[in-house]
C-alpha cells in the first residue's frame, strides 16, 4: 500500500477500490504527472484505448513536444462538451435529467460497477483544491493509469495539492474517470453523473476534460454554494488602469461567446492604428476611432468567478477570486503567427510543459496554436484548446477584488428595417440592478454562437449563464443571485452587446470601447441628464453622447432606432421578439419559491413596466 495513502480520509467505498488495485500511484509533482502520460515507452507518441468485450476501441493519440503534451482524440465528437451529457445520480431536488428517468434503471447498479472495475486497474490519485489554493476546497481525482493525461490536465486547471506537505486530506468532492463504460453502457455518447451530499461526487465516463476537469468541478463548485450560500459566476474580471492610473474593476458575464476573453484582450487596431468601431453592412461605411493610449489590462478571473459571502468587506461592491489554477484557452480566434501574441508567446515559450487539444501535434517539435486539428470532413476542429496555468498570464492578480461595474455581453444579430431582430441595443446601455437580474435569468445564447450547438434564433443559455453546469434547481440560483445583487447596490450594471448593433458590424469593439470609457470615468458614475430611457425598457438606459479620448461616438451606435436603415419601426420589432423571449424564459421563475422583491420584478415586467418602475424596486444609484 501506498504509504502517501495515509493521509487521505477517504469514504469507505473508495478506500476498498483502493485497497483491492494491483496499484495505487499519488504523484509529487506536475512534472511527475507529465513525465508518466509517456511512461517506459521509448516512444514520444502513444495510443490511449480500452479493451470493450474484447476489442481495443482507440480513444486519443497524446504527443510529446517540446512544450507539452498534445491530444487528439480519435472521434470529432469527443473533441468538444456535449451539452446534454449532464446526469444526476441522487434523490435530491434537481430541473436536471436523472439518471433512472432517462435510463430507466438506478445509478446504484453502474455507481458499484463503476468501483468494481477500477479495483481492477492501476490508479491514479491526484489531490487537488478545487476553487484555488486560497479559497478552495480539498477533492481528488481517481483515475486509471493508462489515461494519465487527464490527471495532468486536470491538475493544470484546479490547484495541485503535493499530498506530503499537508497533515491530513479530507476531500469535498471527487471525480473518477471510467472511459470504457461510454461505449458499454452510453452507446458512444459523453455522461457525467453527478452525485451531491456533503460529499460532491463526479462520473466521468468519457476522457474529453470539458464536462469533468473544467466543468464538473465548475459543478461542484456551484452546489457547495448552494449549500454555503453564494454564486460561482460564469465571468472573466480585471482590474483596468487608465494612463492617468485611475482604476476600475470590471466583470463580463454571459454565455460562451458572450466576450468573457475579449475582455481581457487589448483593443483591436487596423493596420494604420486606428480603431474600427463598426461597418455599416447596408452601404459599407466604416467608423473610426484613432486612441493614442488605451488601459491597461490586469486579469483576475477568466470563466469561473467565486463569489462567496465571506469575501464581502461591507463597501457594498461584489468581491470575487478567480475559481481556476489554470485557464481552459479556445484558440480557434488565433489562425496566423501574430493572431494573440501574448498567448503565443507564454505557449511557446514556456518553462514547464502545457496541455494542449485538438492541435497538431509533432513529436519533440513545438506545438503551435494556430495549427488546430482536422475534423474527418476536412474543416479545422472548432475547438481548438490549451490549458495555461494563470501564473503566466502576464499582470495576473491573485486575492480578491471588489466589482464597480458588471457588464453582461450579448451576441446580437444583424437587424434592419426589413428584416428586424433583437440586435437593437446601443454601444452600451447601463441597467438597473432589477433589469440586471432579469438578463441575467434569460441569458440569451446569441447569435452565431461558435460554442453552443443548434440553430434556435434565440435561445436561453439558462440562469447566470452558468446553469448548463448547475445540478440543482433555477429558482434556487435566481434567488442566490438576486440576494447577491441586493447586498452590492455599489456595483454598477451595464449591458455590451457583441457582433452587431443595429446595421453595424461591429465584432467585440463595443466592448473595448465601452471598458475603456468607463475606466476614464471610474465607472457607472452618471448624472441622470446624461441618460435616456430606451425606446425598449428591458434596455435600461442609453447614452445621450459617448466621448472617447476627445472623439464623439456616432449617436447611431448609441441608440440604434436613429440608423435611417433600421428606424423606429425595425427598432419596436426587434423589441418585440426581444420582450416575447424574456416572457416565455421568465415563465419559468414565476413561483412562489422565488425571493419576494424578484416576484415583484416579473410582475413589473408581465406589466410592461417603464424602466423608472424597475428603478423604483431596486434604486440605479447613480447621481
Amino acid at each position: 500500500m501506498n504509504v502517501l495513502m495515509e493521509k487521505f480520509n477517504l469514504p469507505k467505498e473508495l478506500s476498498k477500490v483502493v485497497e483491492q488495485s494491483p496499484s495505487v500511484i499519488v504523484p509529487e509533482s506536475k512534472e511527475t504527472l507529465f513525465e508518466m502520460i509517456f511512461g517506459n515507452s521509448r516512444s514520444d507518441k502513444i495510443e490511449v484505448g480500452y479493451d470493450v468485450k474484447g476489442e481495443v476501441i482507440p480513444e486519443a493519440t497524446v504527443v510529446r513536444c517540446r512544450n507539452g503534451a498534445v491530444v487528439n482524440f480519435t472521434e470529432d465528437y469527443m473533441r468538444r462538451r456535449d451539452p446534454d451529457s449532464m446526469r444526476i445520480g441522487d434523490d435530491g431536488p434537481t430541473d436536471k435529467p436523472r439518471f433512472e428517468e432517462v435510463y430507466g434503471y438506478p445509478f446504484s447498479k453502474l455507481r458499484k460497477e463503476t468501483m468494481d472495475w477500477l479495483a481492477t486497474q492501476e490508479l491514479v490519485i491526484v489531490p487537488f483544491k478545487a476553487g484555488g489554493y486560497d479559497f478552495g476546497y480539498e477533492a481528488v481525482l481517481v483515475c486509471p493509469r493508462n489515461t494519465v493525461f487527464f490527471a495532468f490536465a486536470l491538475s493544470q486547471l484546479q490547484a495541485f495539492v503535493n499530498i506530503r506537505e499537508v497533515k491530513s486530506f479530507t476531500p469535498r468532492s471527487i471525480i473518477y474517470v471510467a472511459p470504457p463504460f461510454r461505449h458499454t453502457h452510453f452507446d458512444g455518447k459523453q455522461v457525467v453523473v453527478h452525485v451531491r451530499g456533503k460529499l460532491h461526487e463526479v462520473f466521468a465516463y468519457n476522457l474529453y476534460p470539458g464536462p469533468s476537469a473544467k466543468k464538473g468541478v465548475y459543478s461542484a463548485l456551484i452546489d457547495i454554494g448552494e449549500q454555503e450560500g453564494w454564486v460561482t459566476a460564469h465571468a472573466s474580471a480585471a482590474r483596468i488602469i487608465t494612463p492617468y492610473e485611475n482604476e476600475m474593476v470590471m466583470m463580463h458575464e454571459g454565455a460562451s461567446g458572450g466576450g468573457k476573453s475579449e475582455l481581457l484582450q487589448d483593443v483591436r487596431r487596423e493596420e494604420d492604428g486606428r480603431v474600427l468601431l463598426g461597418r455599416n453592412v447596408t452601404n459599407d461605411f466604416r467608423h473610426y476611432i484613432s486612441m493614442s493610449d488605451t488601459c491597461t489590462i490586469q486579469p483576475v478571473t477568466d470563466d469561473m468567478a467565486l463569489c462567496k459571502a465571506d469575501f464581502q468587506t461591507g463597501s457594498g461592491k461584489l468581491a470575487v477570486a478567480d475559481g481556476e489554477d489554470g485557464w481552459f484557452i479556445r484558440v480557434d480566434g488565433i489562425t496566423a503567427y501574430g493572431s494573440d501574441p501574448a498567448y503565443e508567446s507564454v505557449s511557446i515559450h514556456t518553462k514547464e510543459p502545457l496541455m494542449f487539444f485538438n492541435i497538431q501535434g509533432v513529436p519533440r517539435a513545438t506545438c503551435l496554436l494556430w495549427e488546430h486539428t482536422l475534423d474527418s470532413d476536412g474543416r479545422t476542429c472548432p475547438n481548438p484548446r490549451v490549458i495555461i496555468p494563470r501564473r503566466m498570464v502576464e499582470n495576473i492578480v491573485s486575492g480578491t477584488v471588489e466589482v464597480d461595474v458588471r457588464s453582461f455581453g450579448v451576441r446580437m444579430p444583424l437587424a434592419t428595417q426589413d428584416s428586424p431582430s433583437y440586435g437593437i441595443a446601443g454601444m452600451m446601455q447601463i441597467l438597473p440592478p432589477a433589469l440586471a437580474w432579469l438578463w441575467r435569468l434569460v441569458a440569451p445564447r446569441g447569435f452565431n454562437n461558435p460554442s453552443i450547438s443548434g440553430d434556435a434564433p434565440l435561445a436561453s443559455e439558462g440562469v447566470g449563464s452558468y446553469w448548463p453546469f448547475a445540478t440543482g434547481k433555477r429558482i434556487t440560483q435566481a434567488n442566490l443571485l438576486l440576494e447577491q445583487i441586493i447586498n452590492c447596490p455599489r456595483t454598477r450594471y451595464v449591458l455590451i452587446p457583441n457582433q452587431h448593433i443595429g446595421v453595424y458590424e461591429v465584432g467585440f469593439a463595443s466592448e473595448w470601447i465601452a471598458r475603456e470609457y468607463l475606466a476614464r470615468r471610474g465607472g457607472v458614475n452618471f448624472r441622470m441628464d446624461r441618460l435616456v430611457p430606451a425606446r425598449c425598457p428591458i434596455l435600461g438606459y442609453g447614452l445621450r453622447e459617448m466621448k472617447v479620448d476627445g472623439q464623439h461616438i456616432s449617436t447611431q451606435l448609441l441608440q440604434p432606432q436613429y440608423q435611417e436603415r433600421l428606424g423606429e419601426e425595425g427598432y419596436d420589432a426587434g423589441a418585440k421578439v426581444l420582450r416575447d423571449f424574456f416572457a416565455r424564459e421568465l415563465a419559468a421563475y414565476d413561483s412562489e419559491e422565488l425571493h419576494p422583491v424578484g416576484r415583484q420584478i416579473i410582475e413589473c415586467f408581465k406589466k410592461d413596466g417603464t424602466v423608472e418602475d424597475y428603478c423604483a424596486i431596486l434604486p440605479l444609484g447613480l447621481m
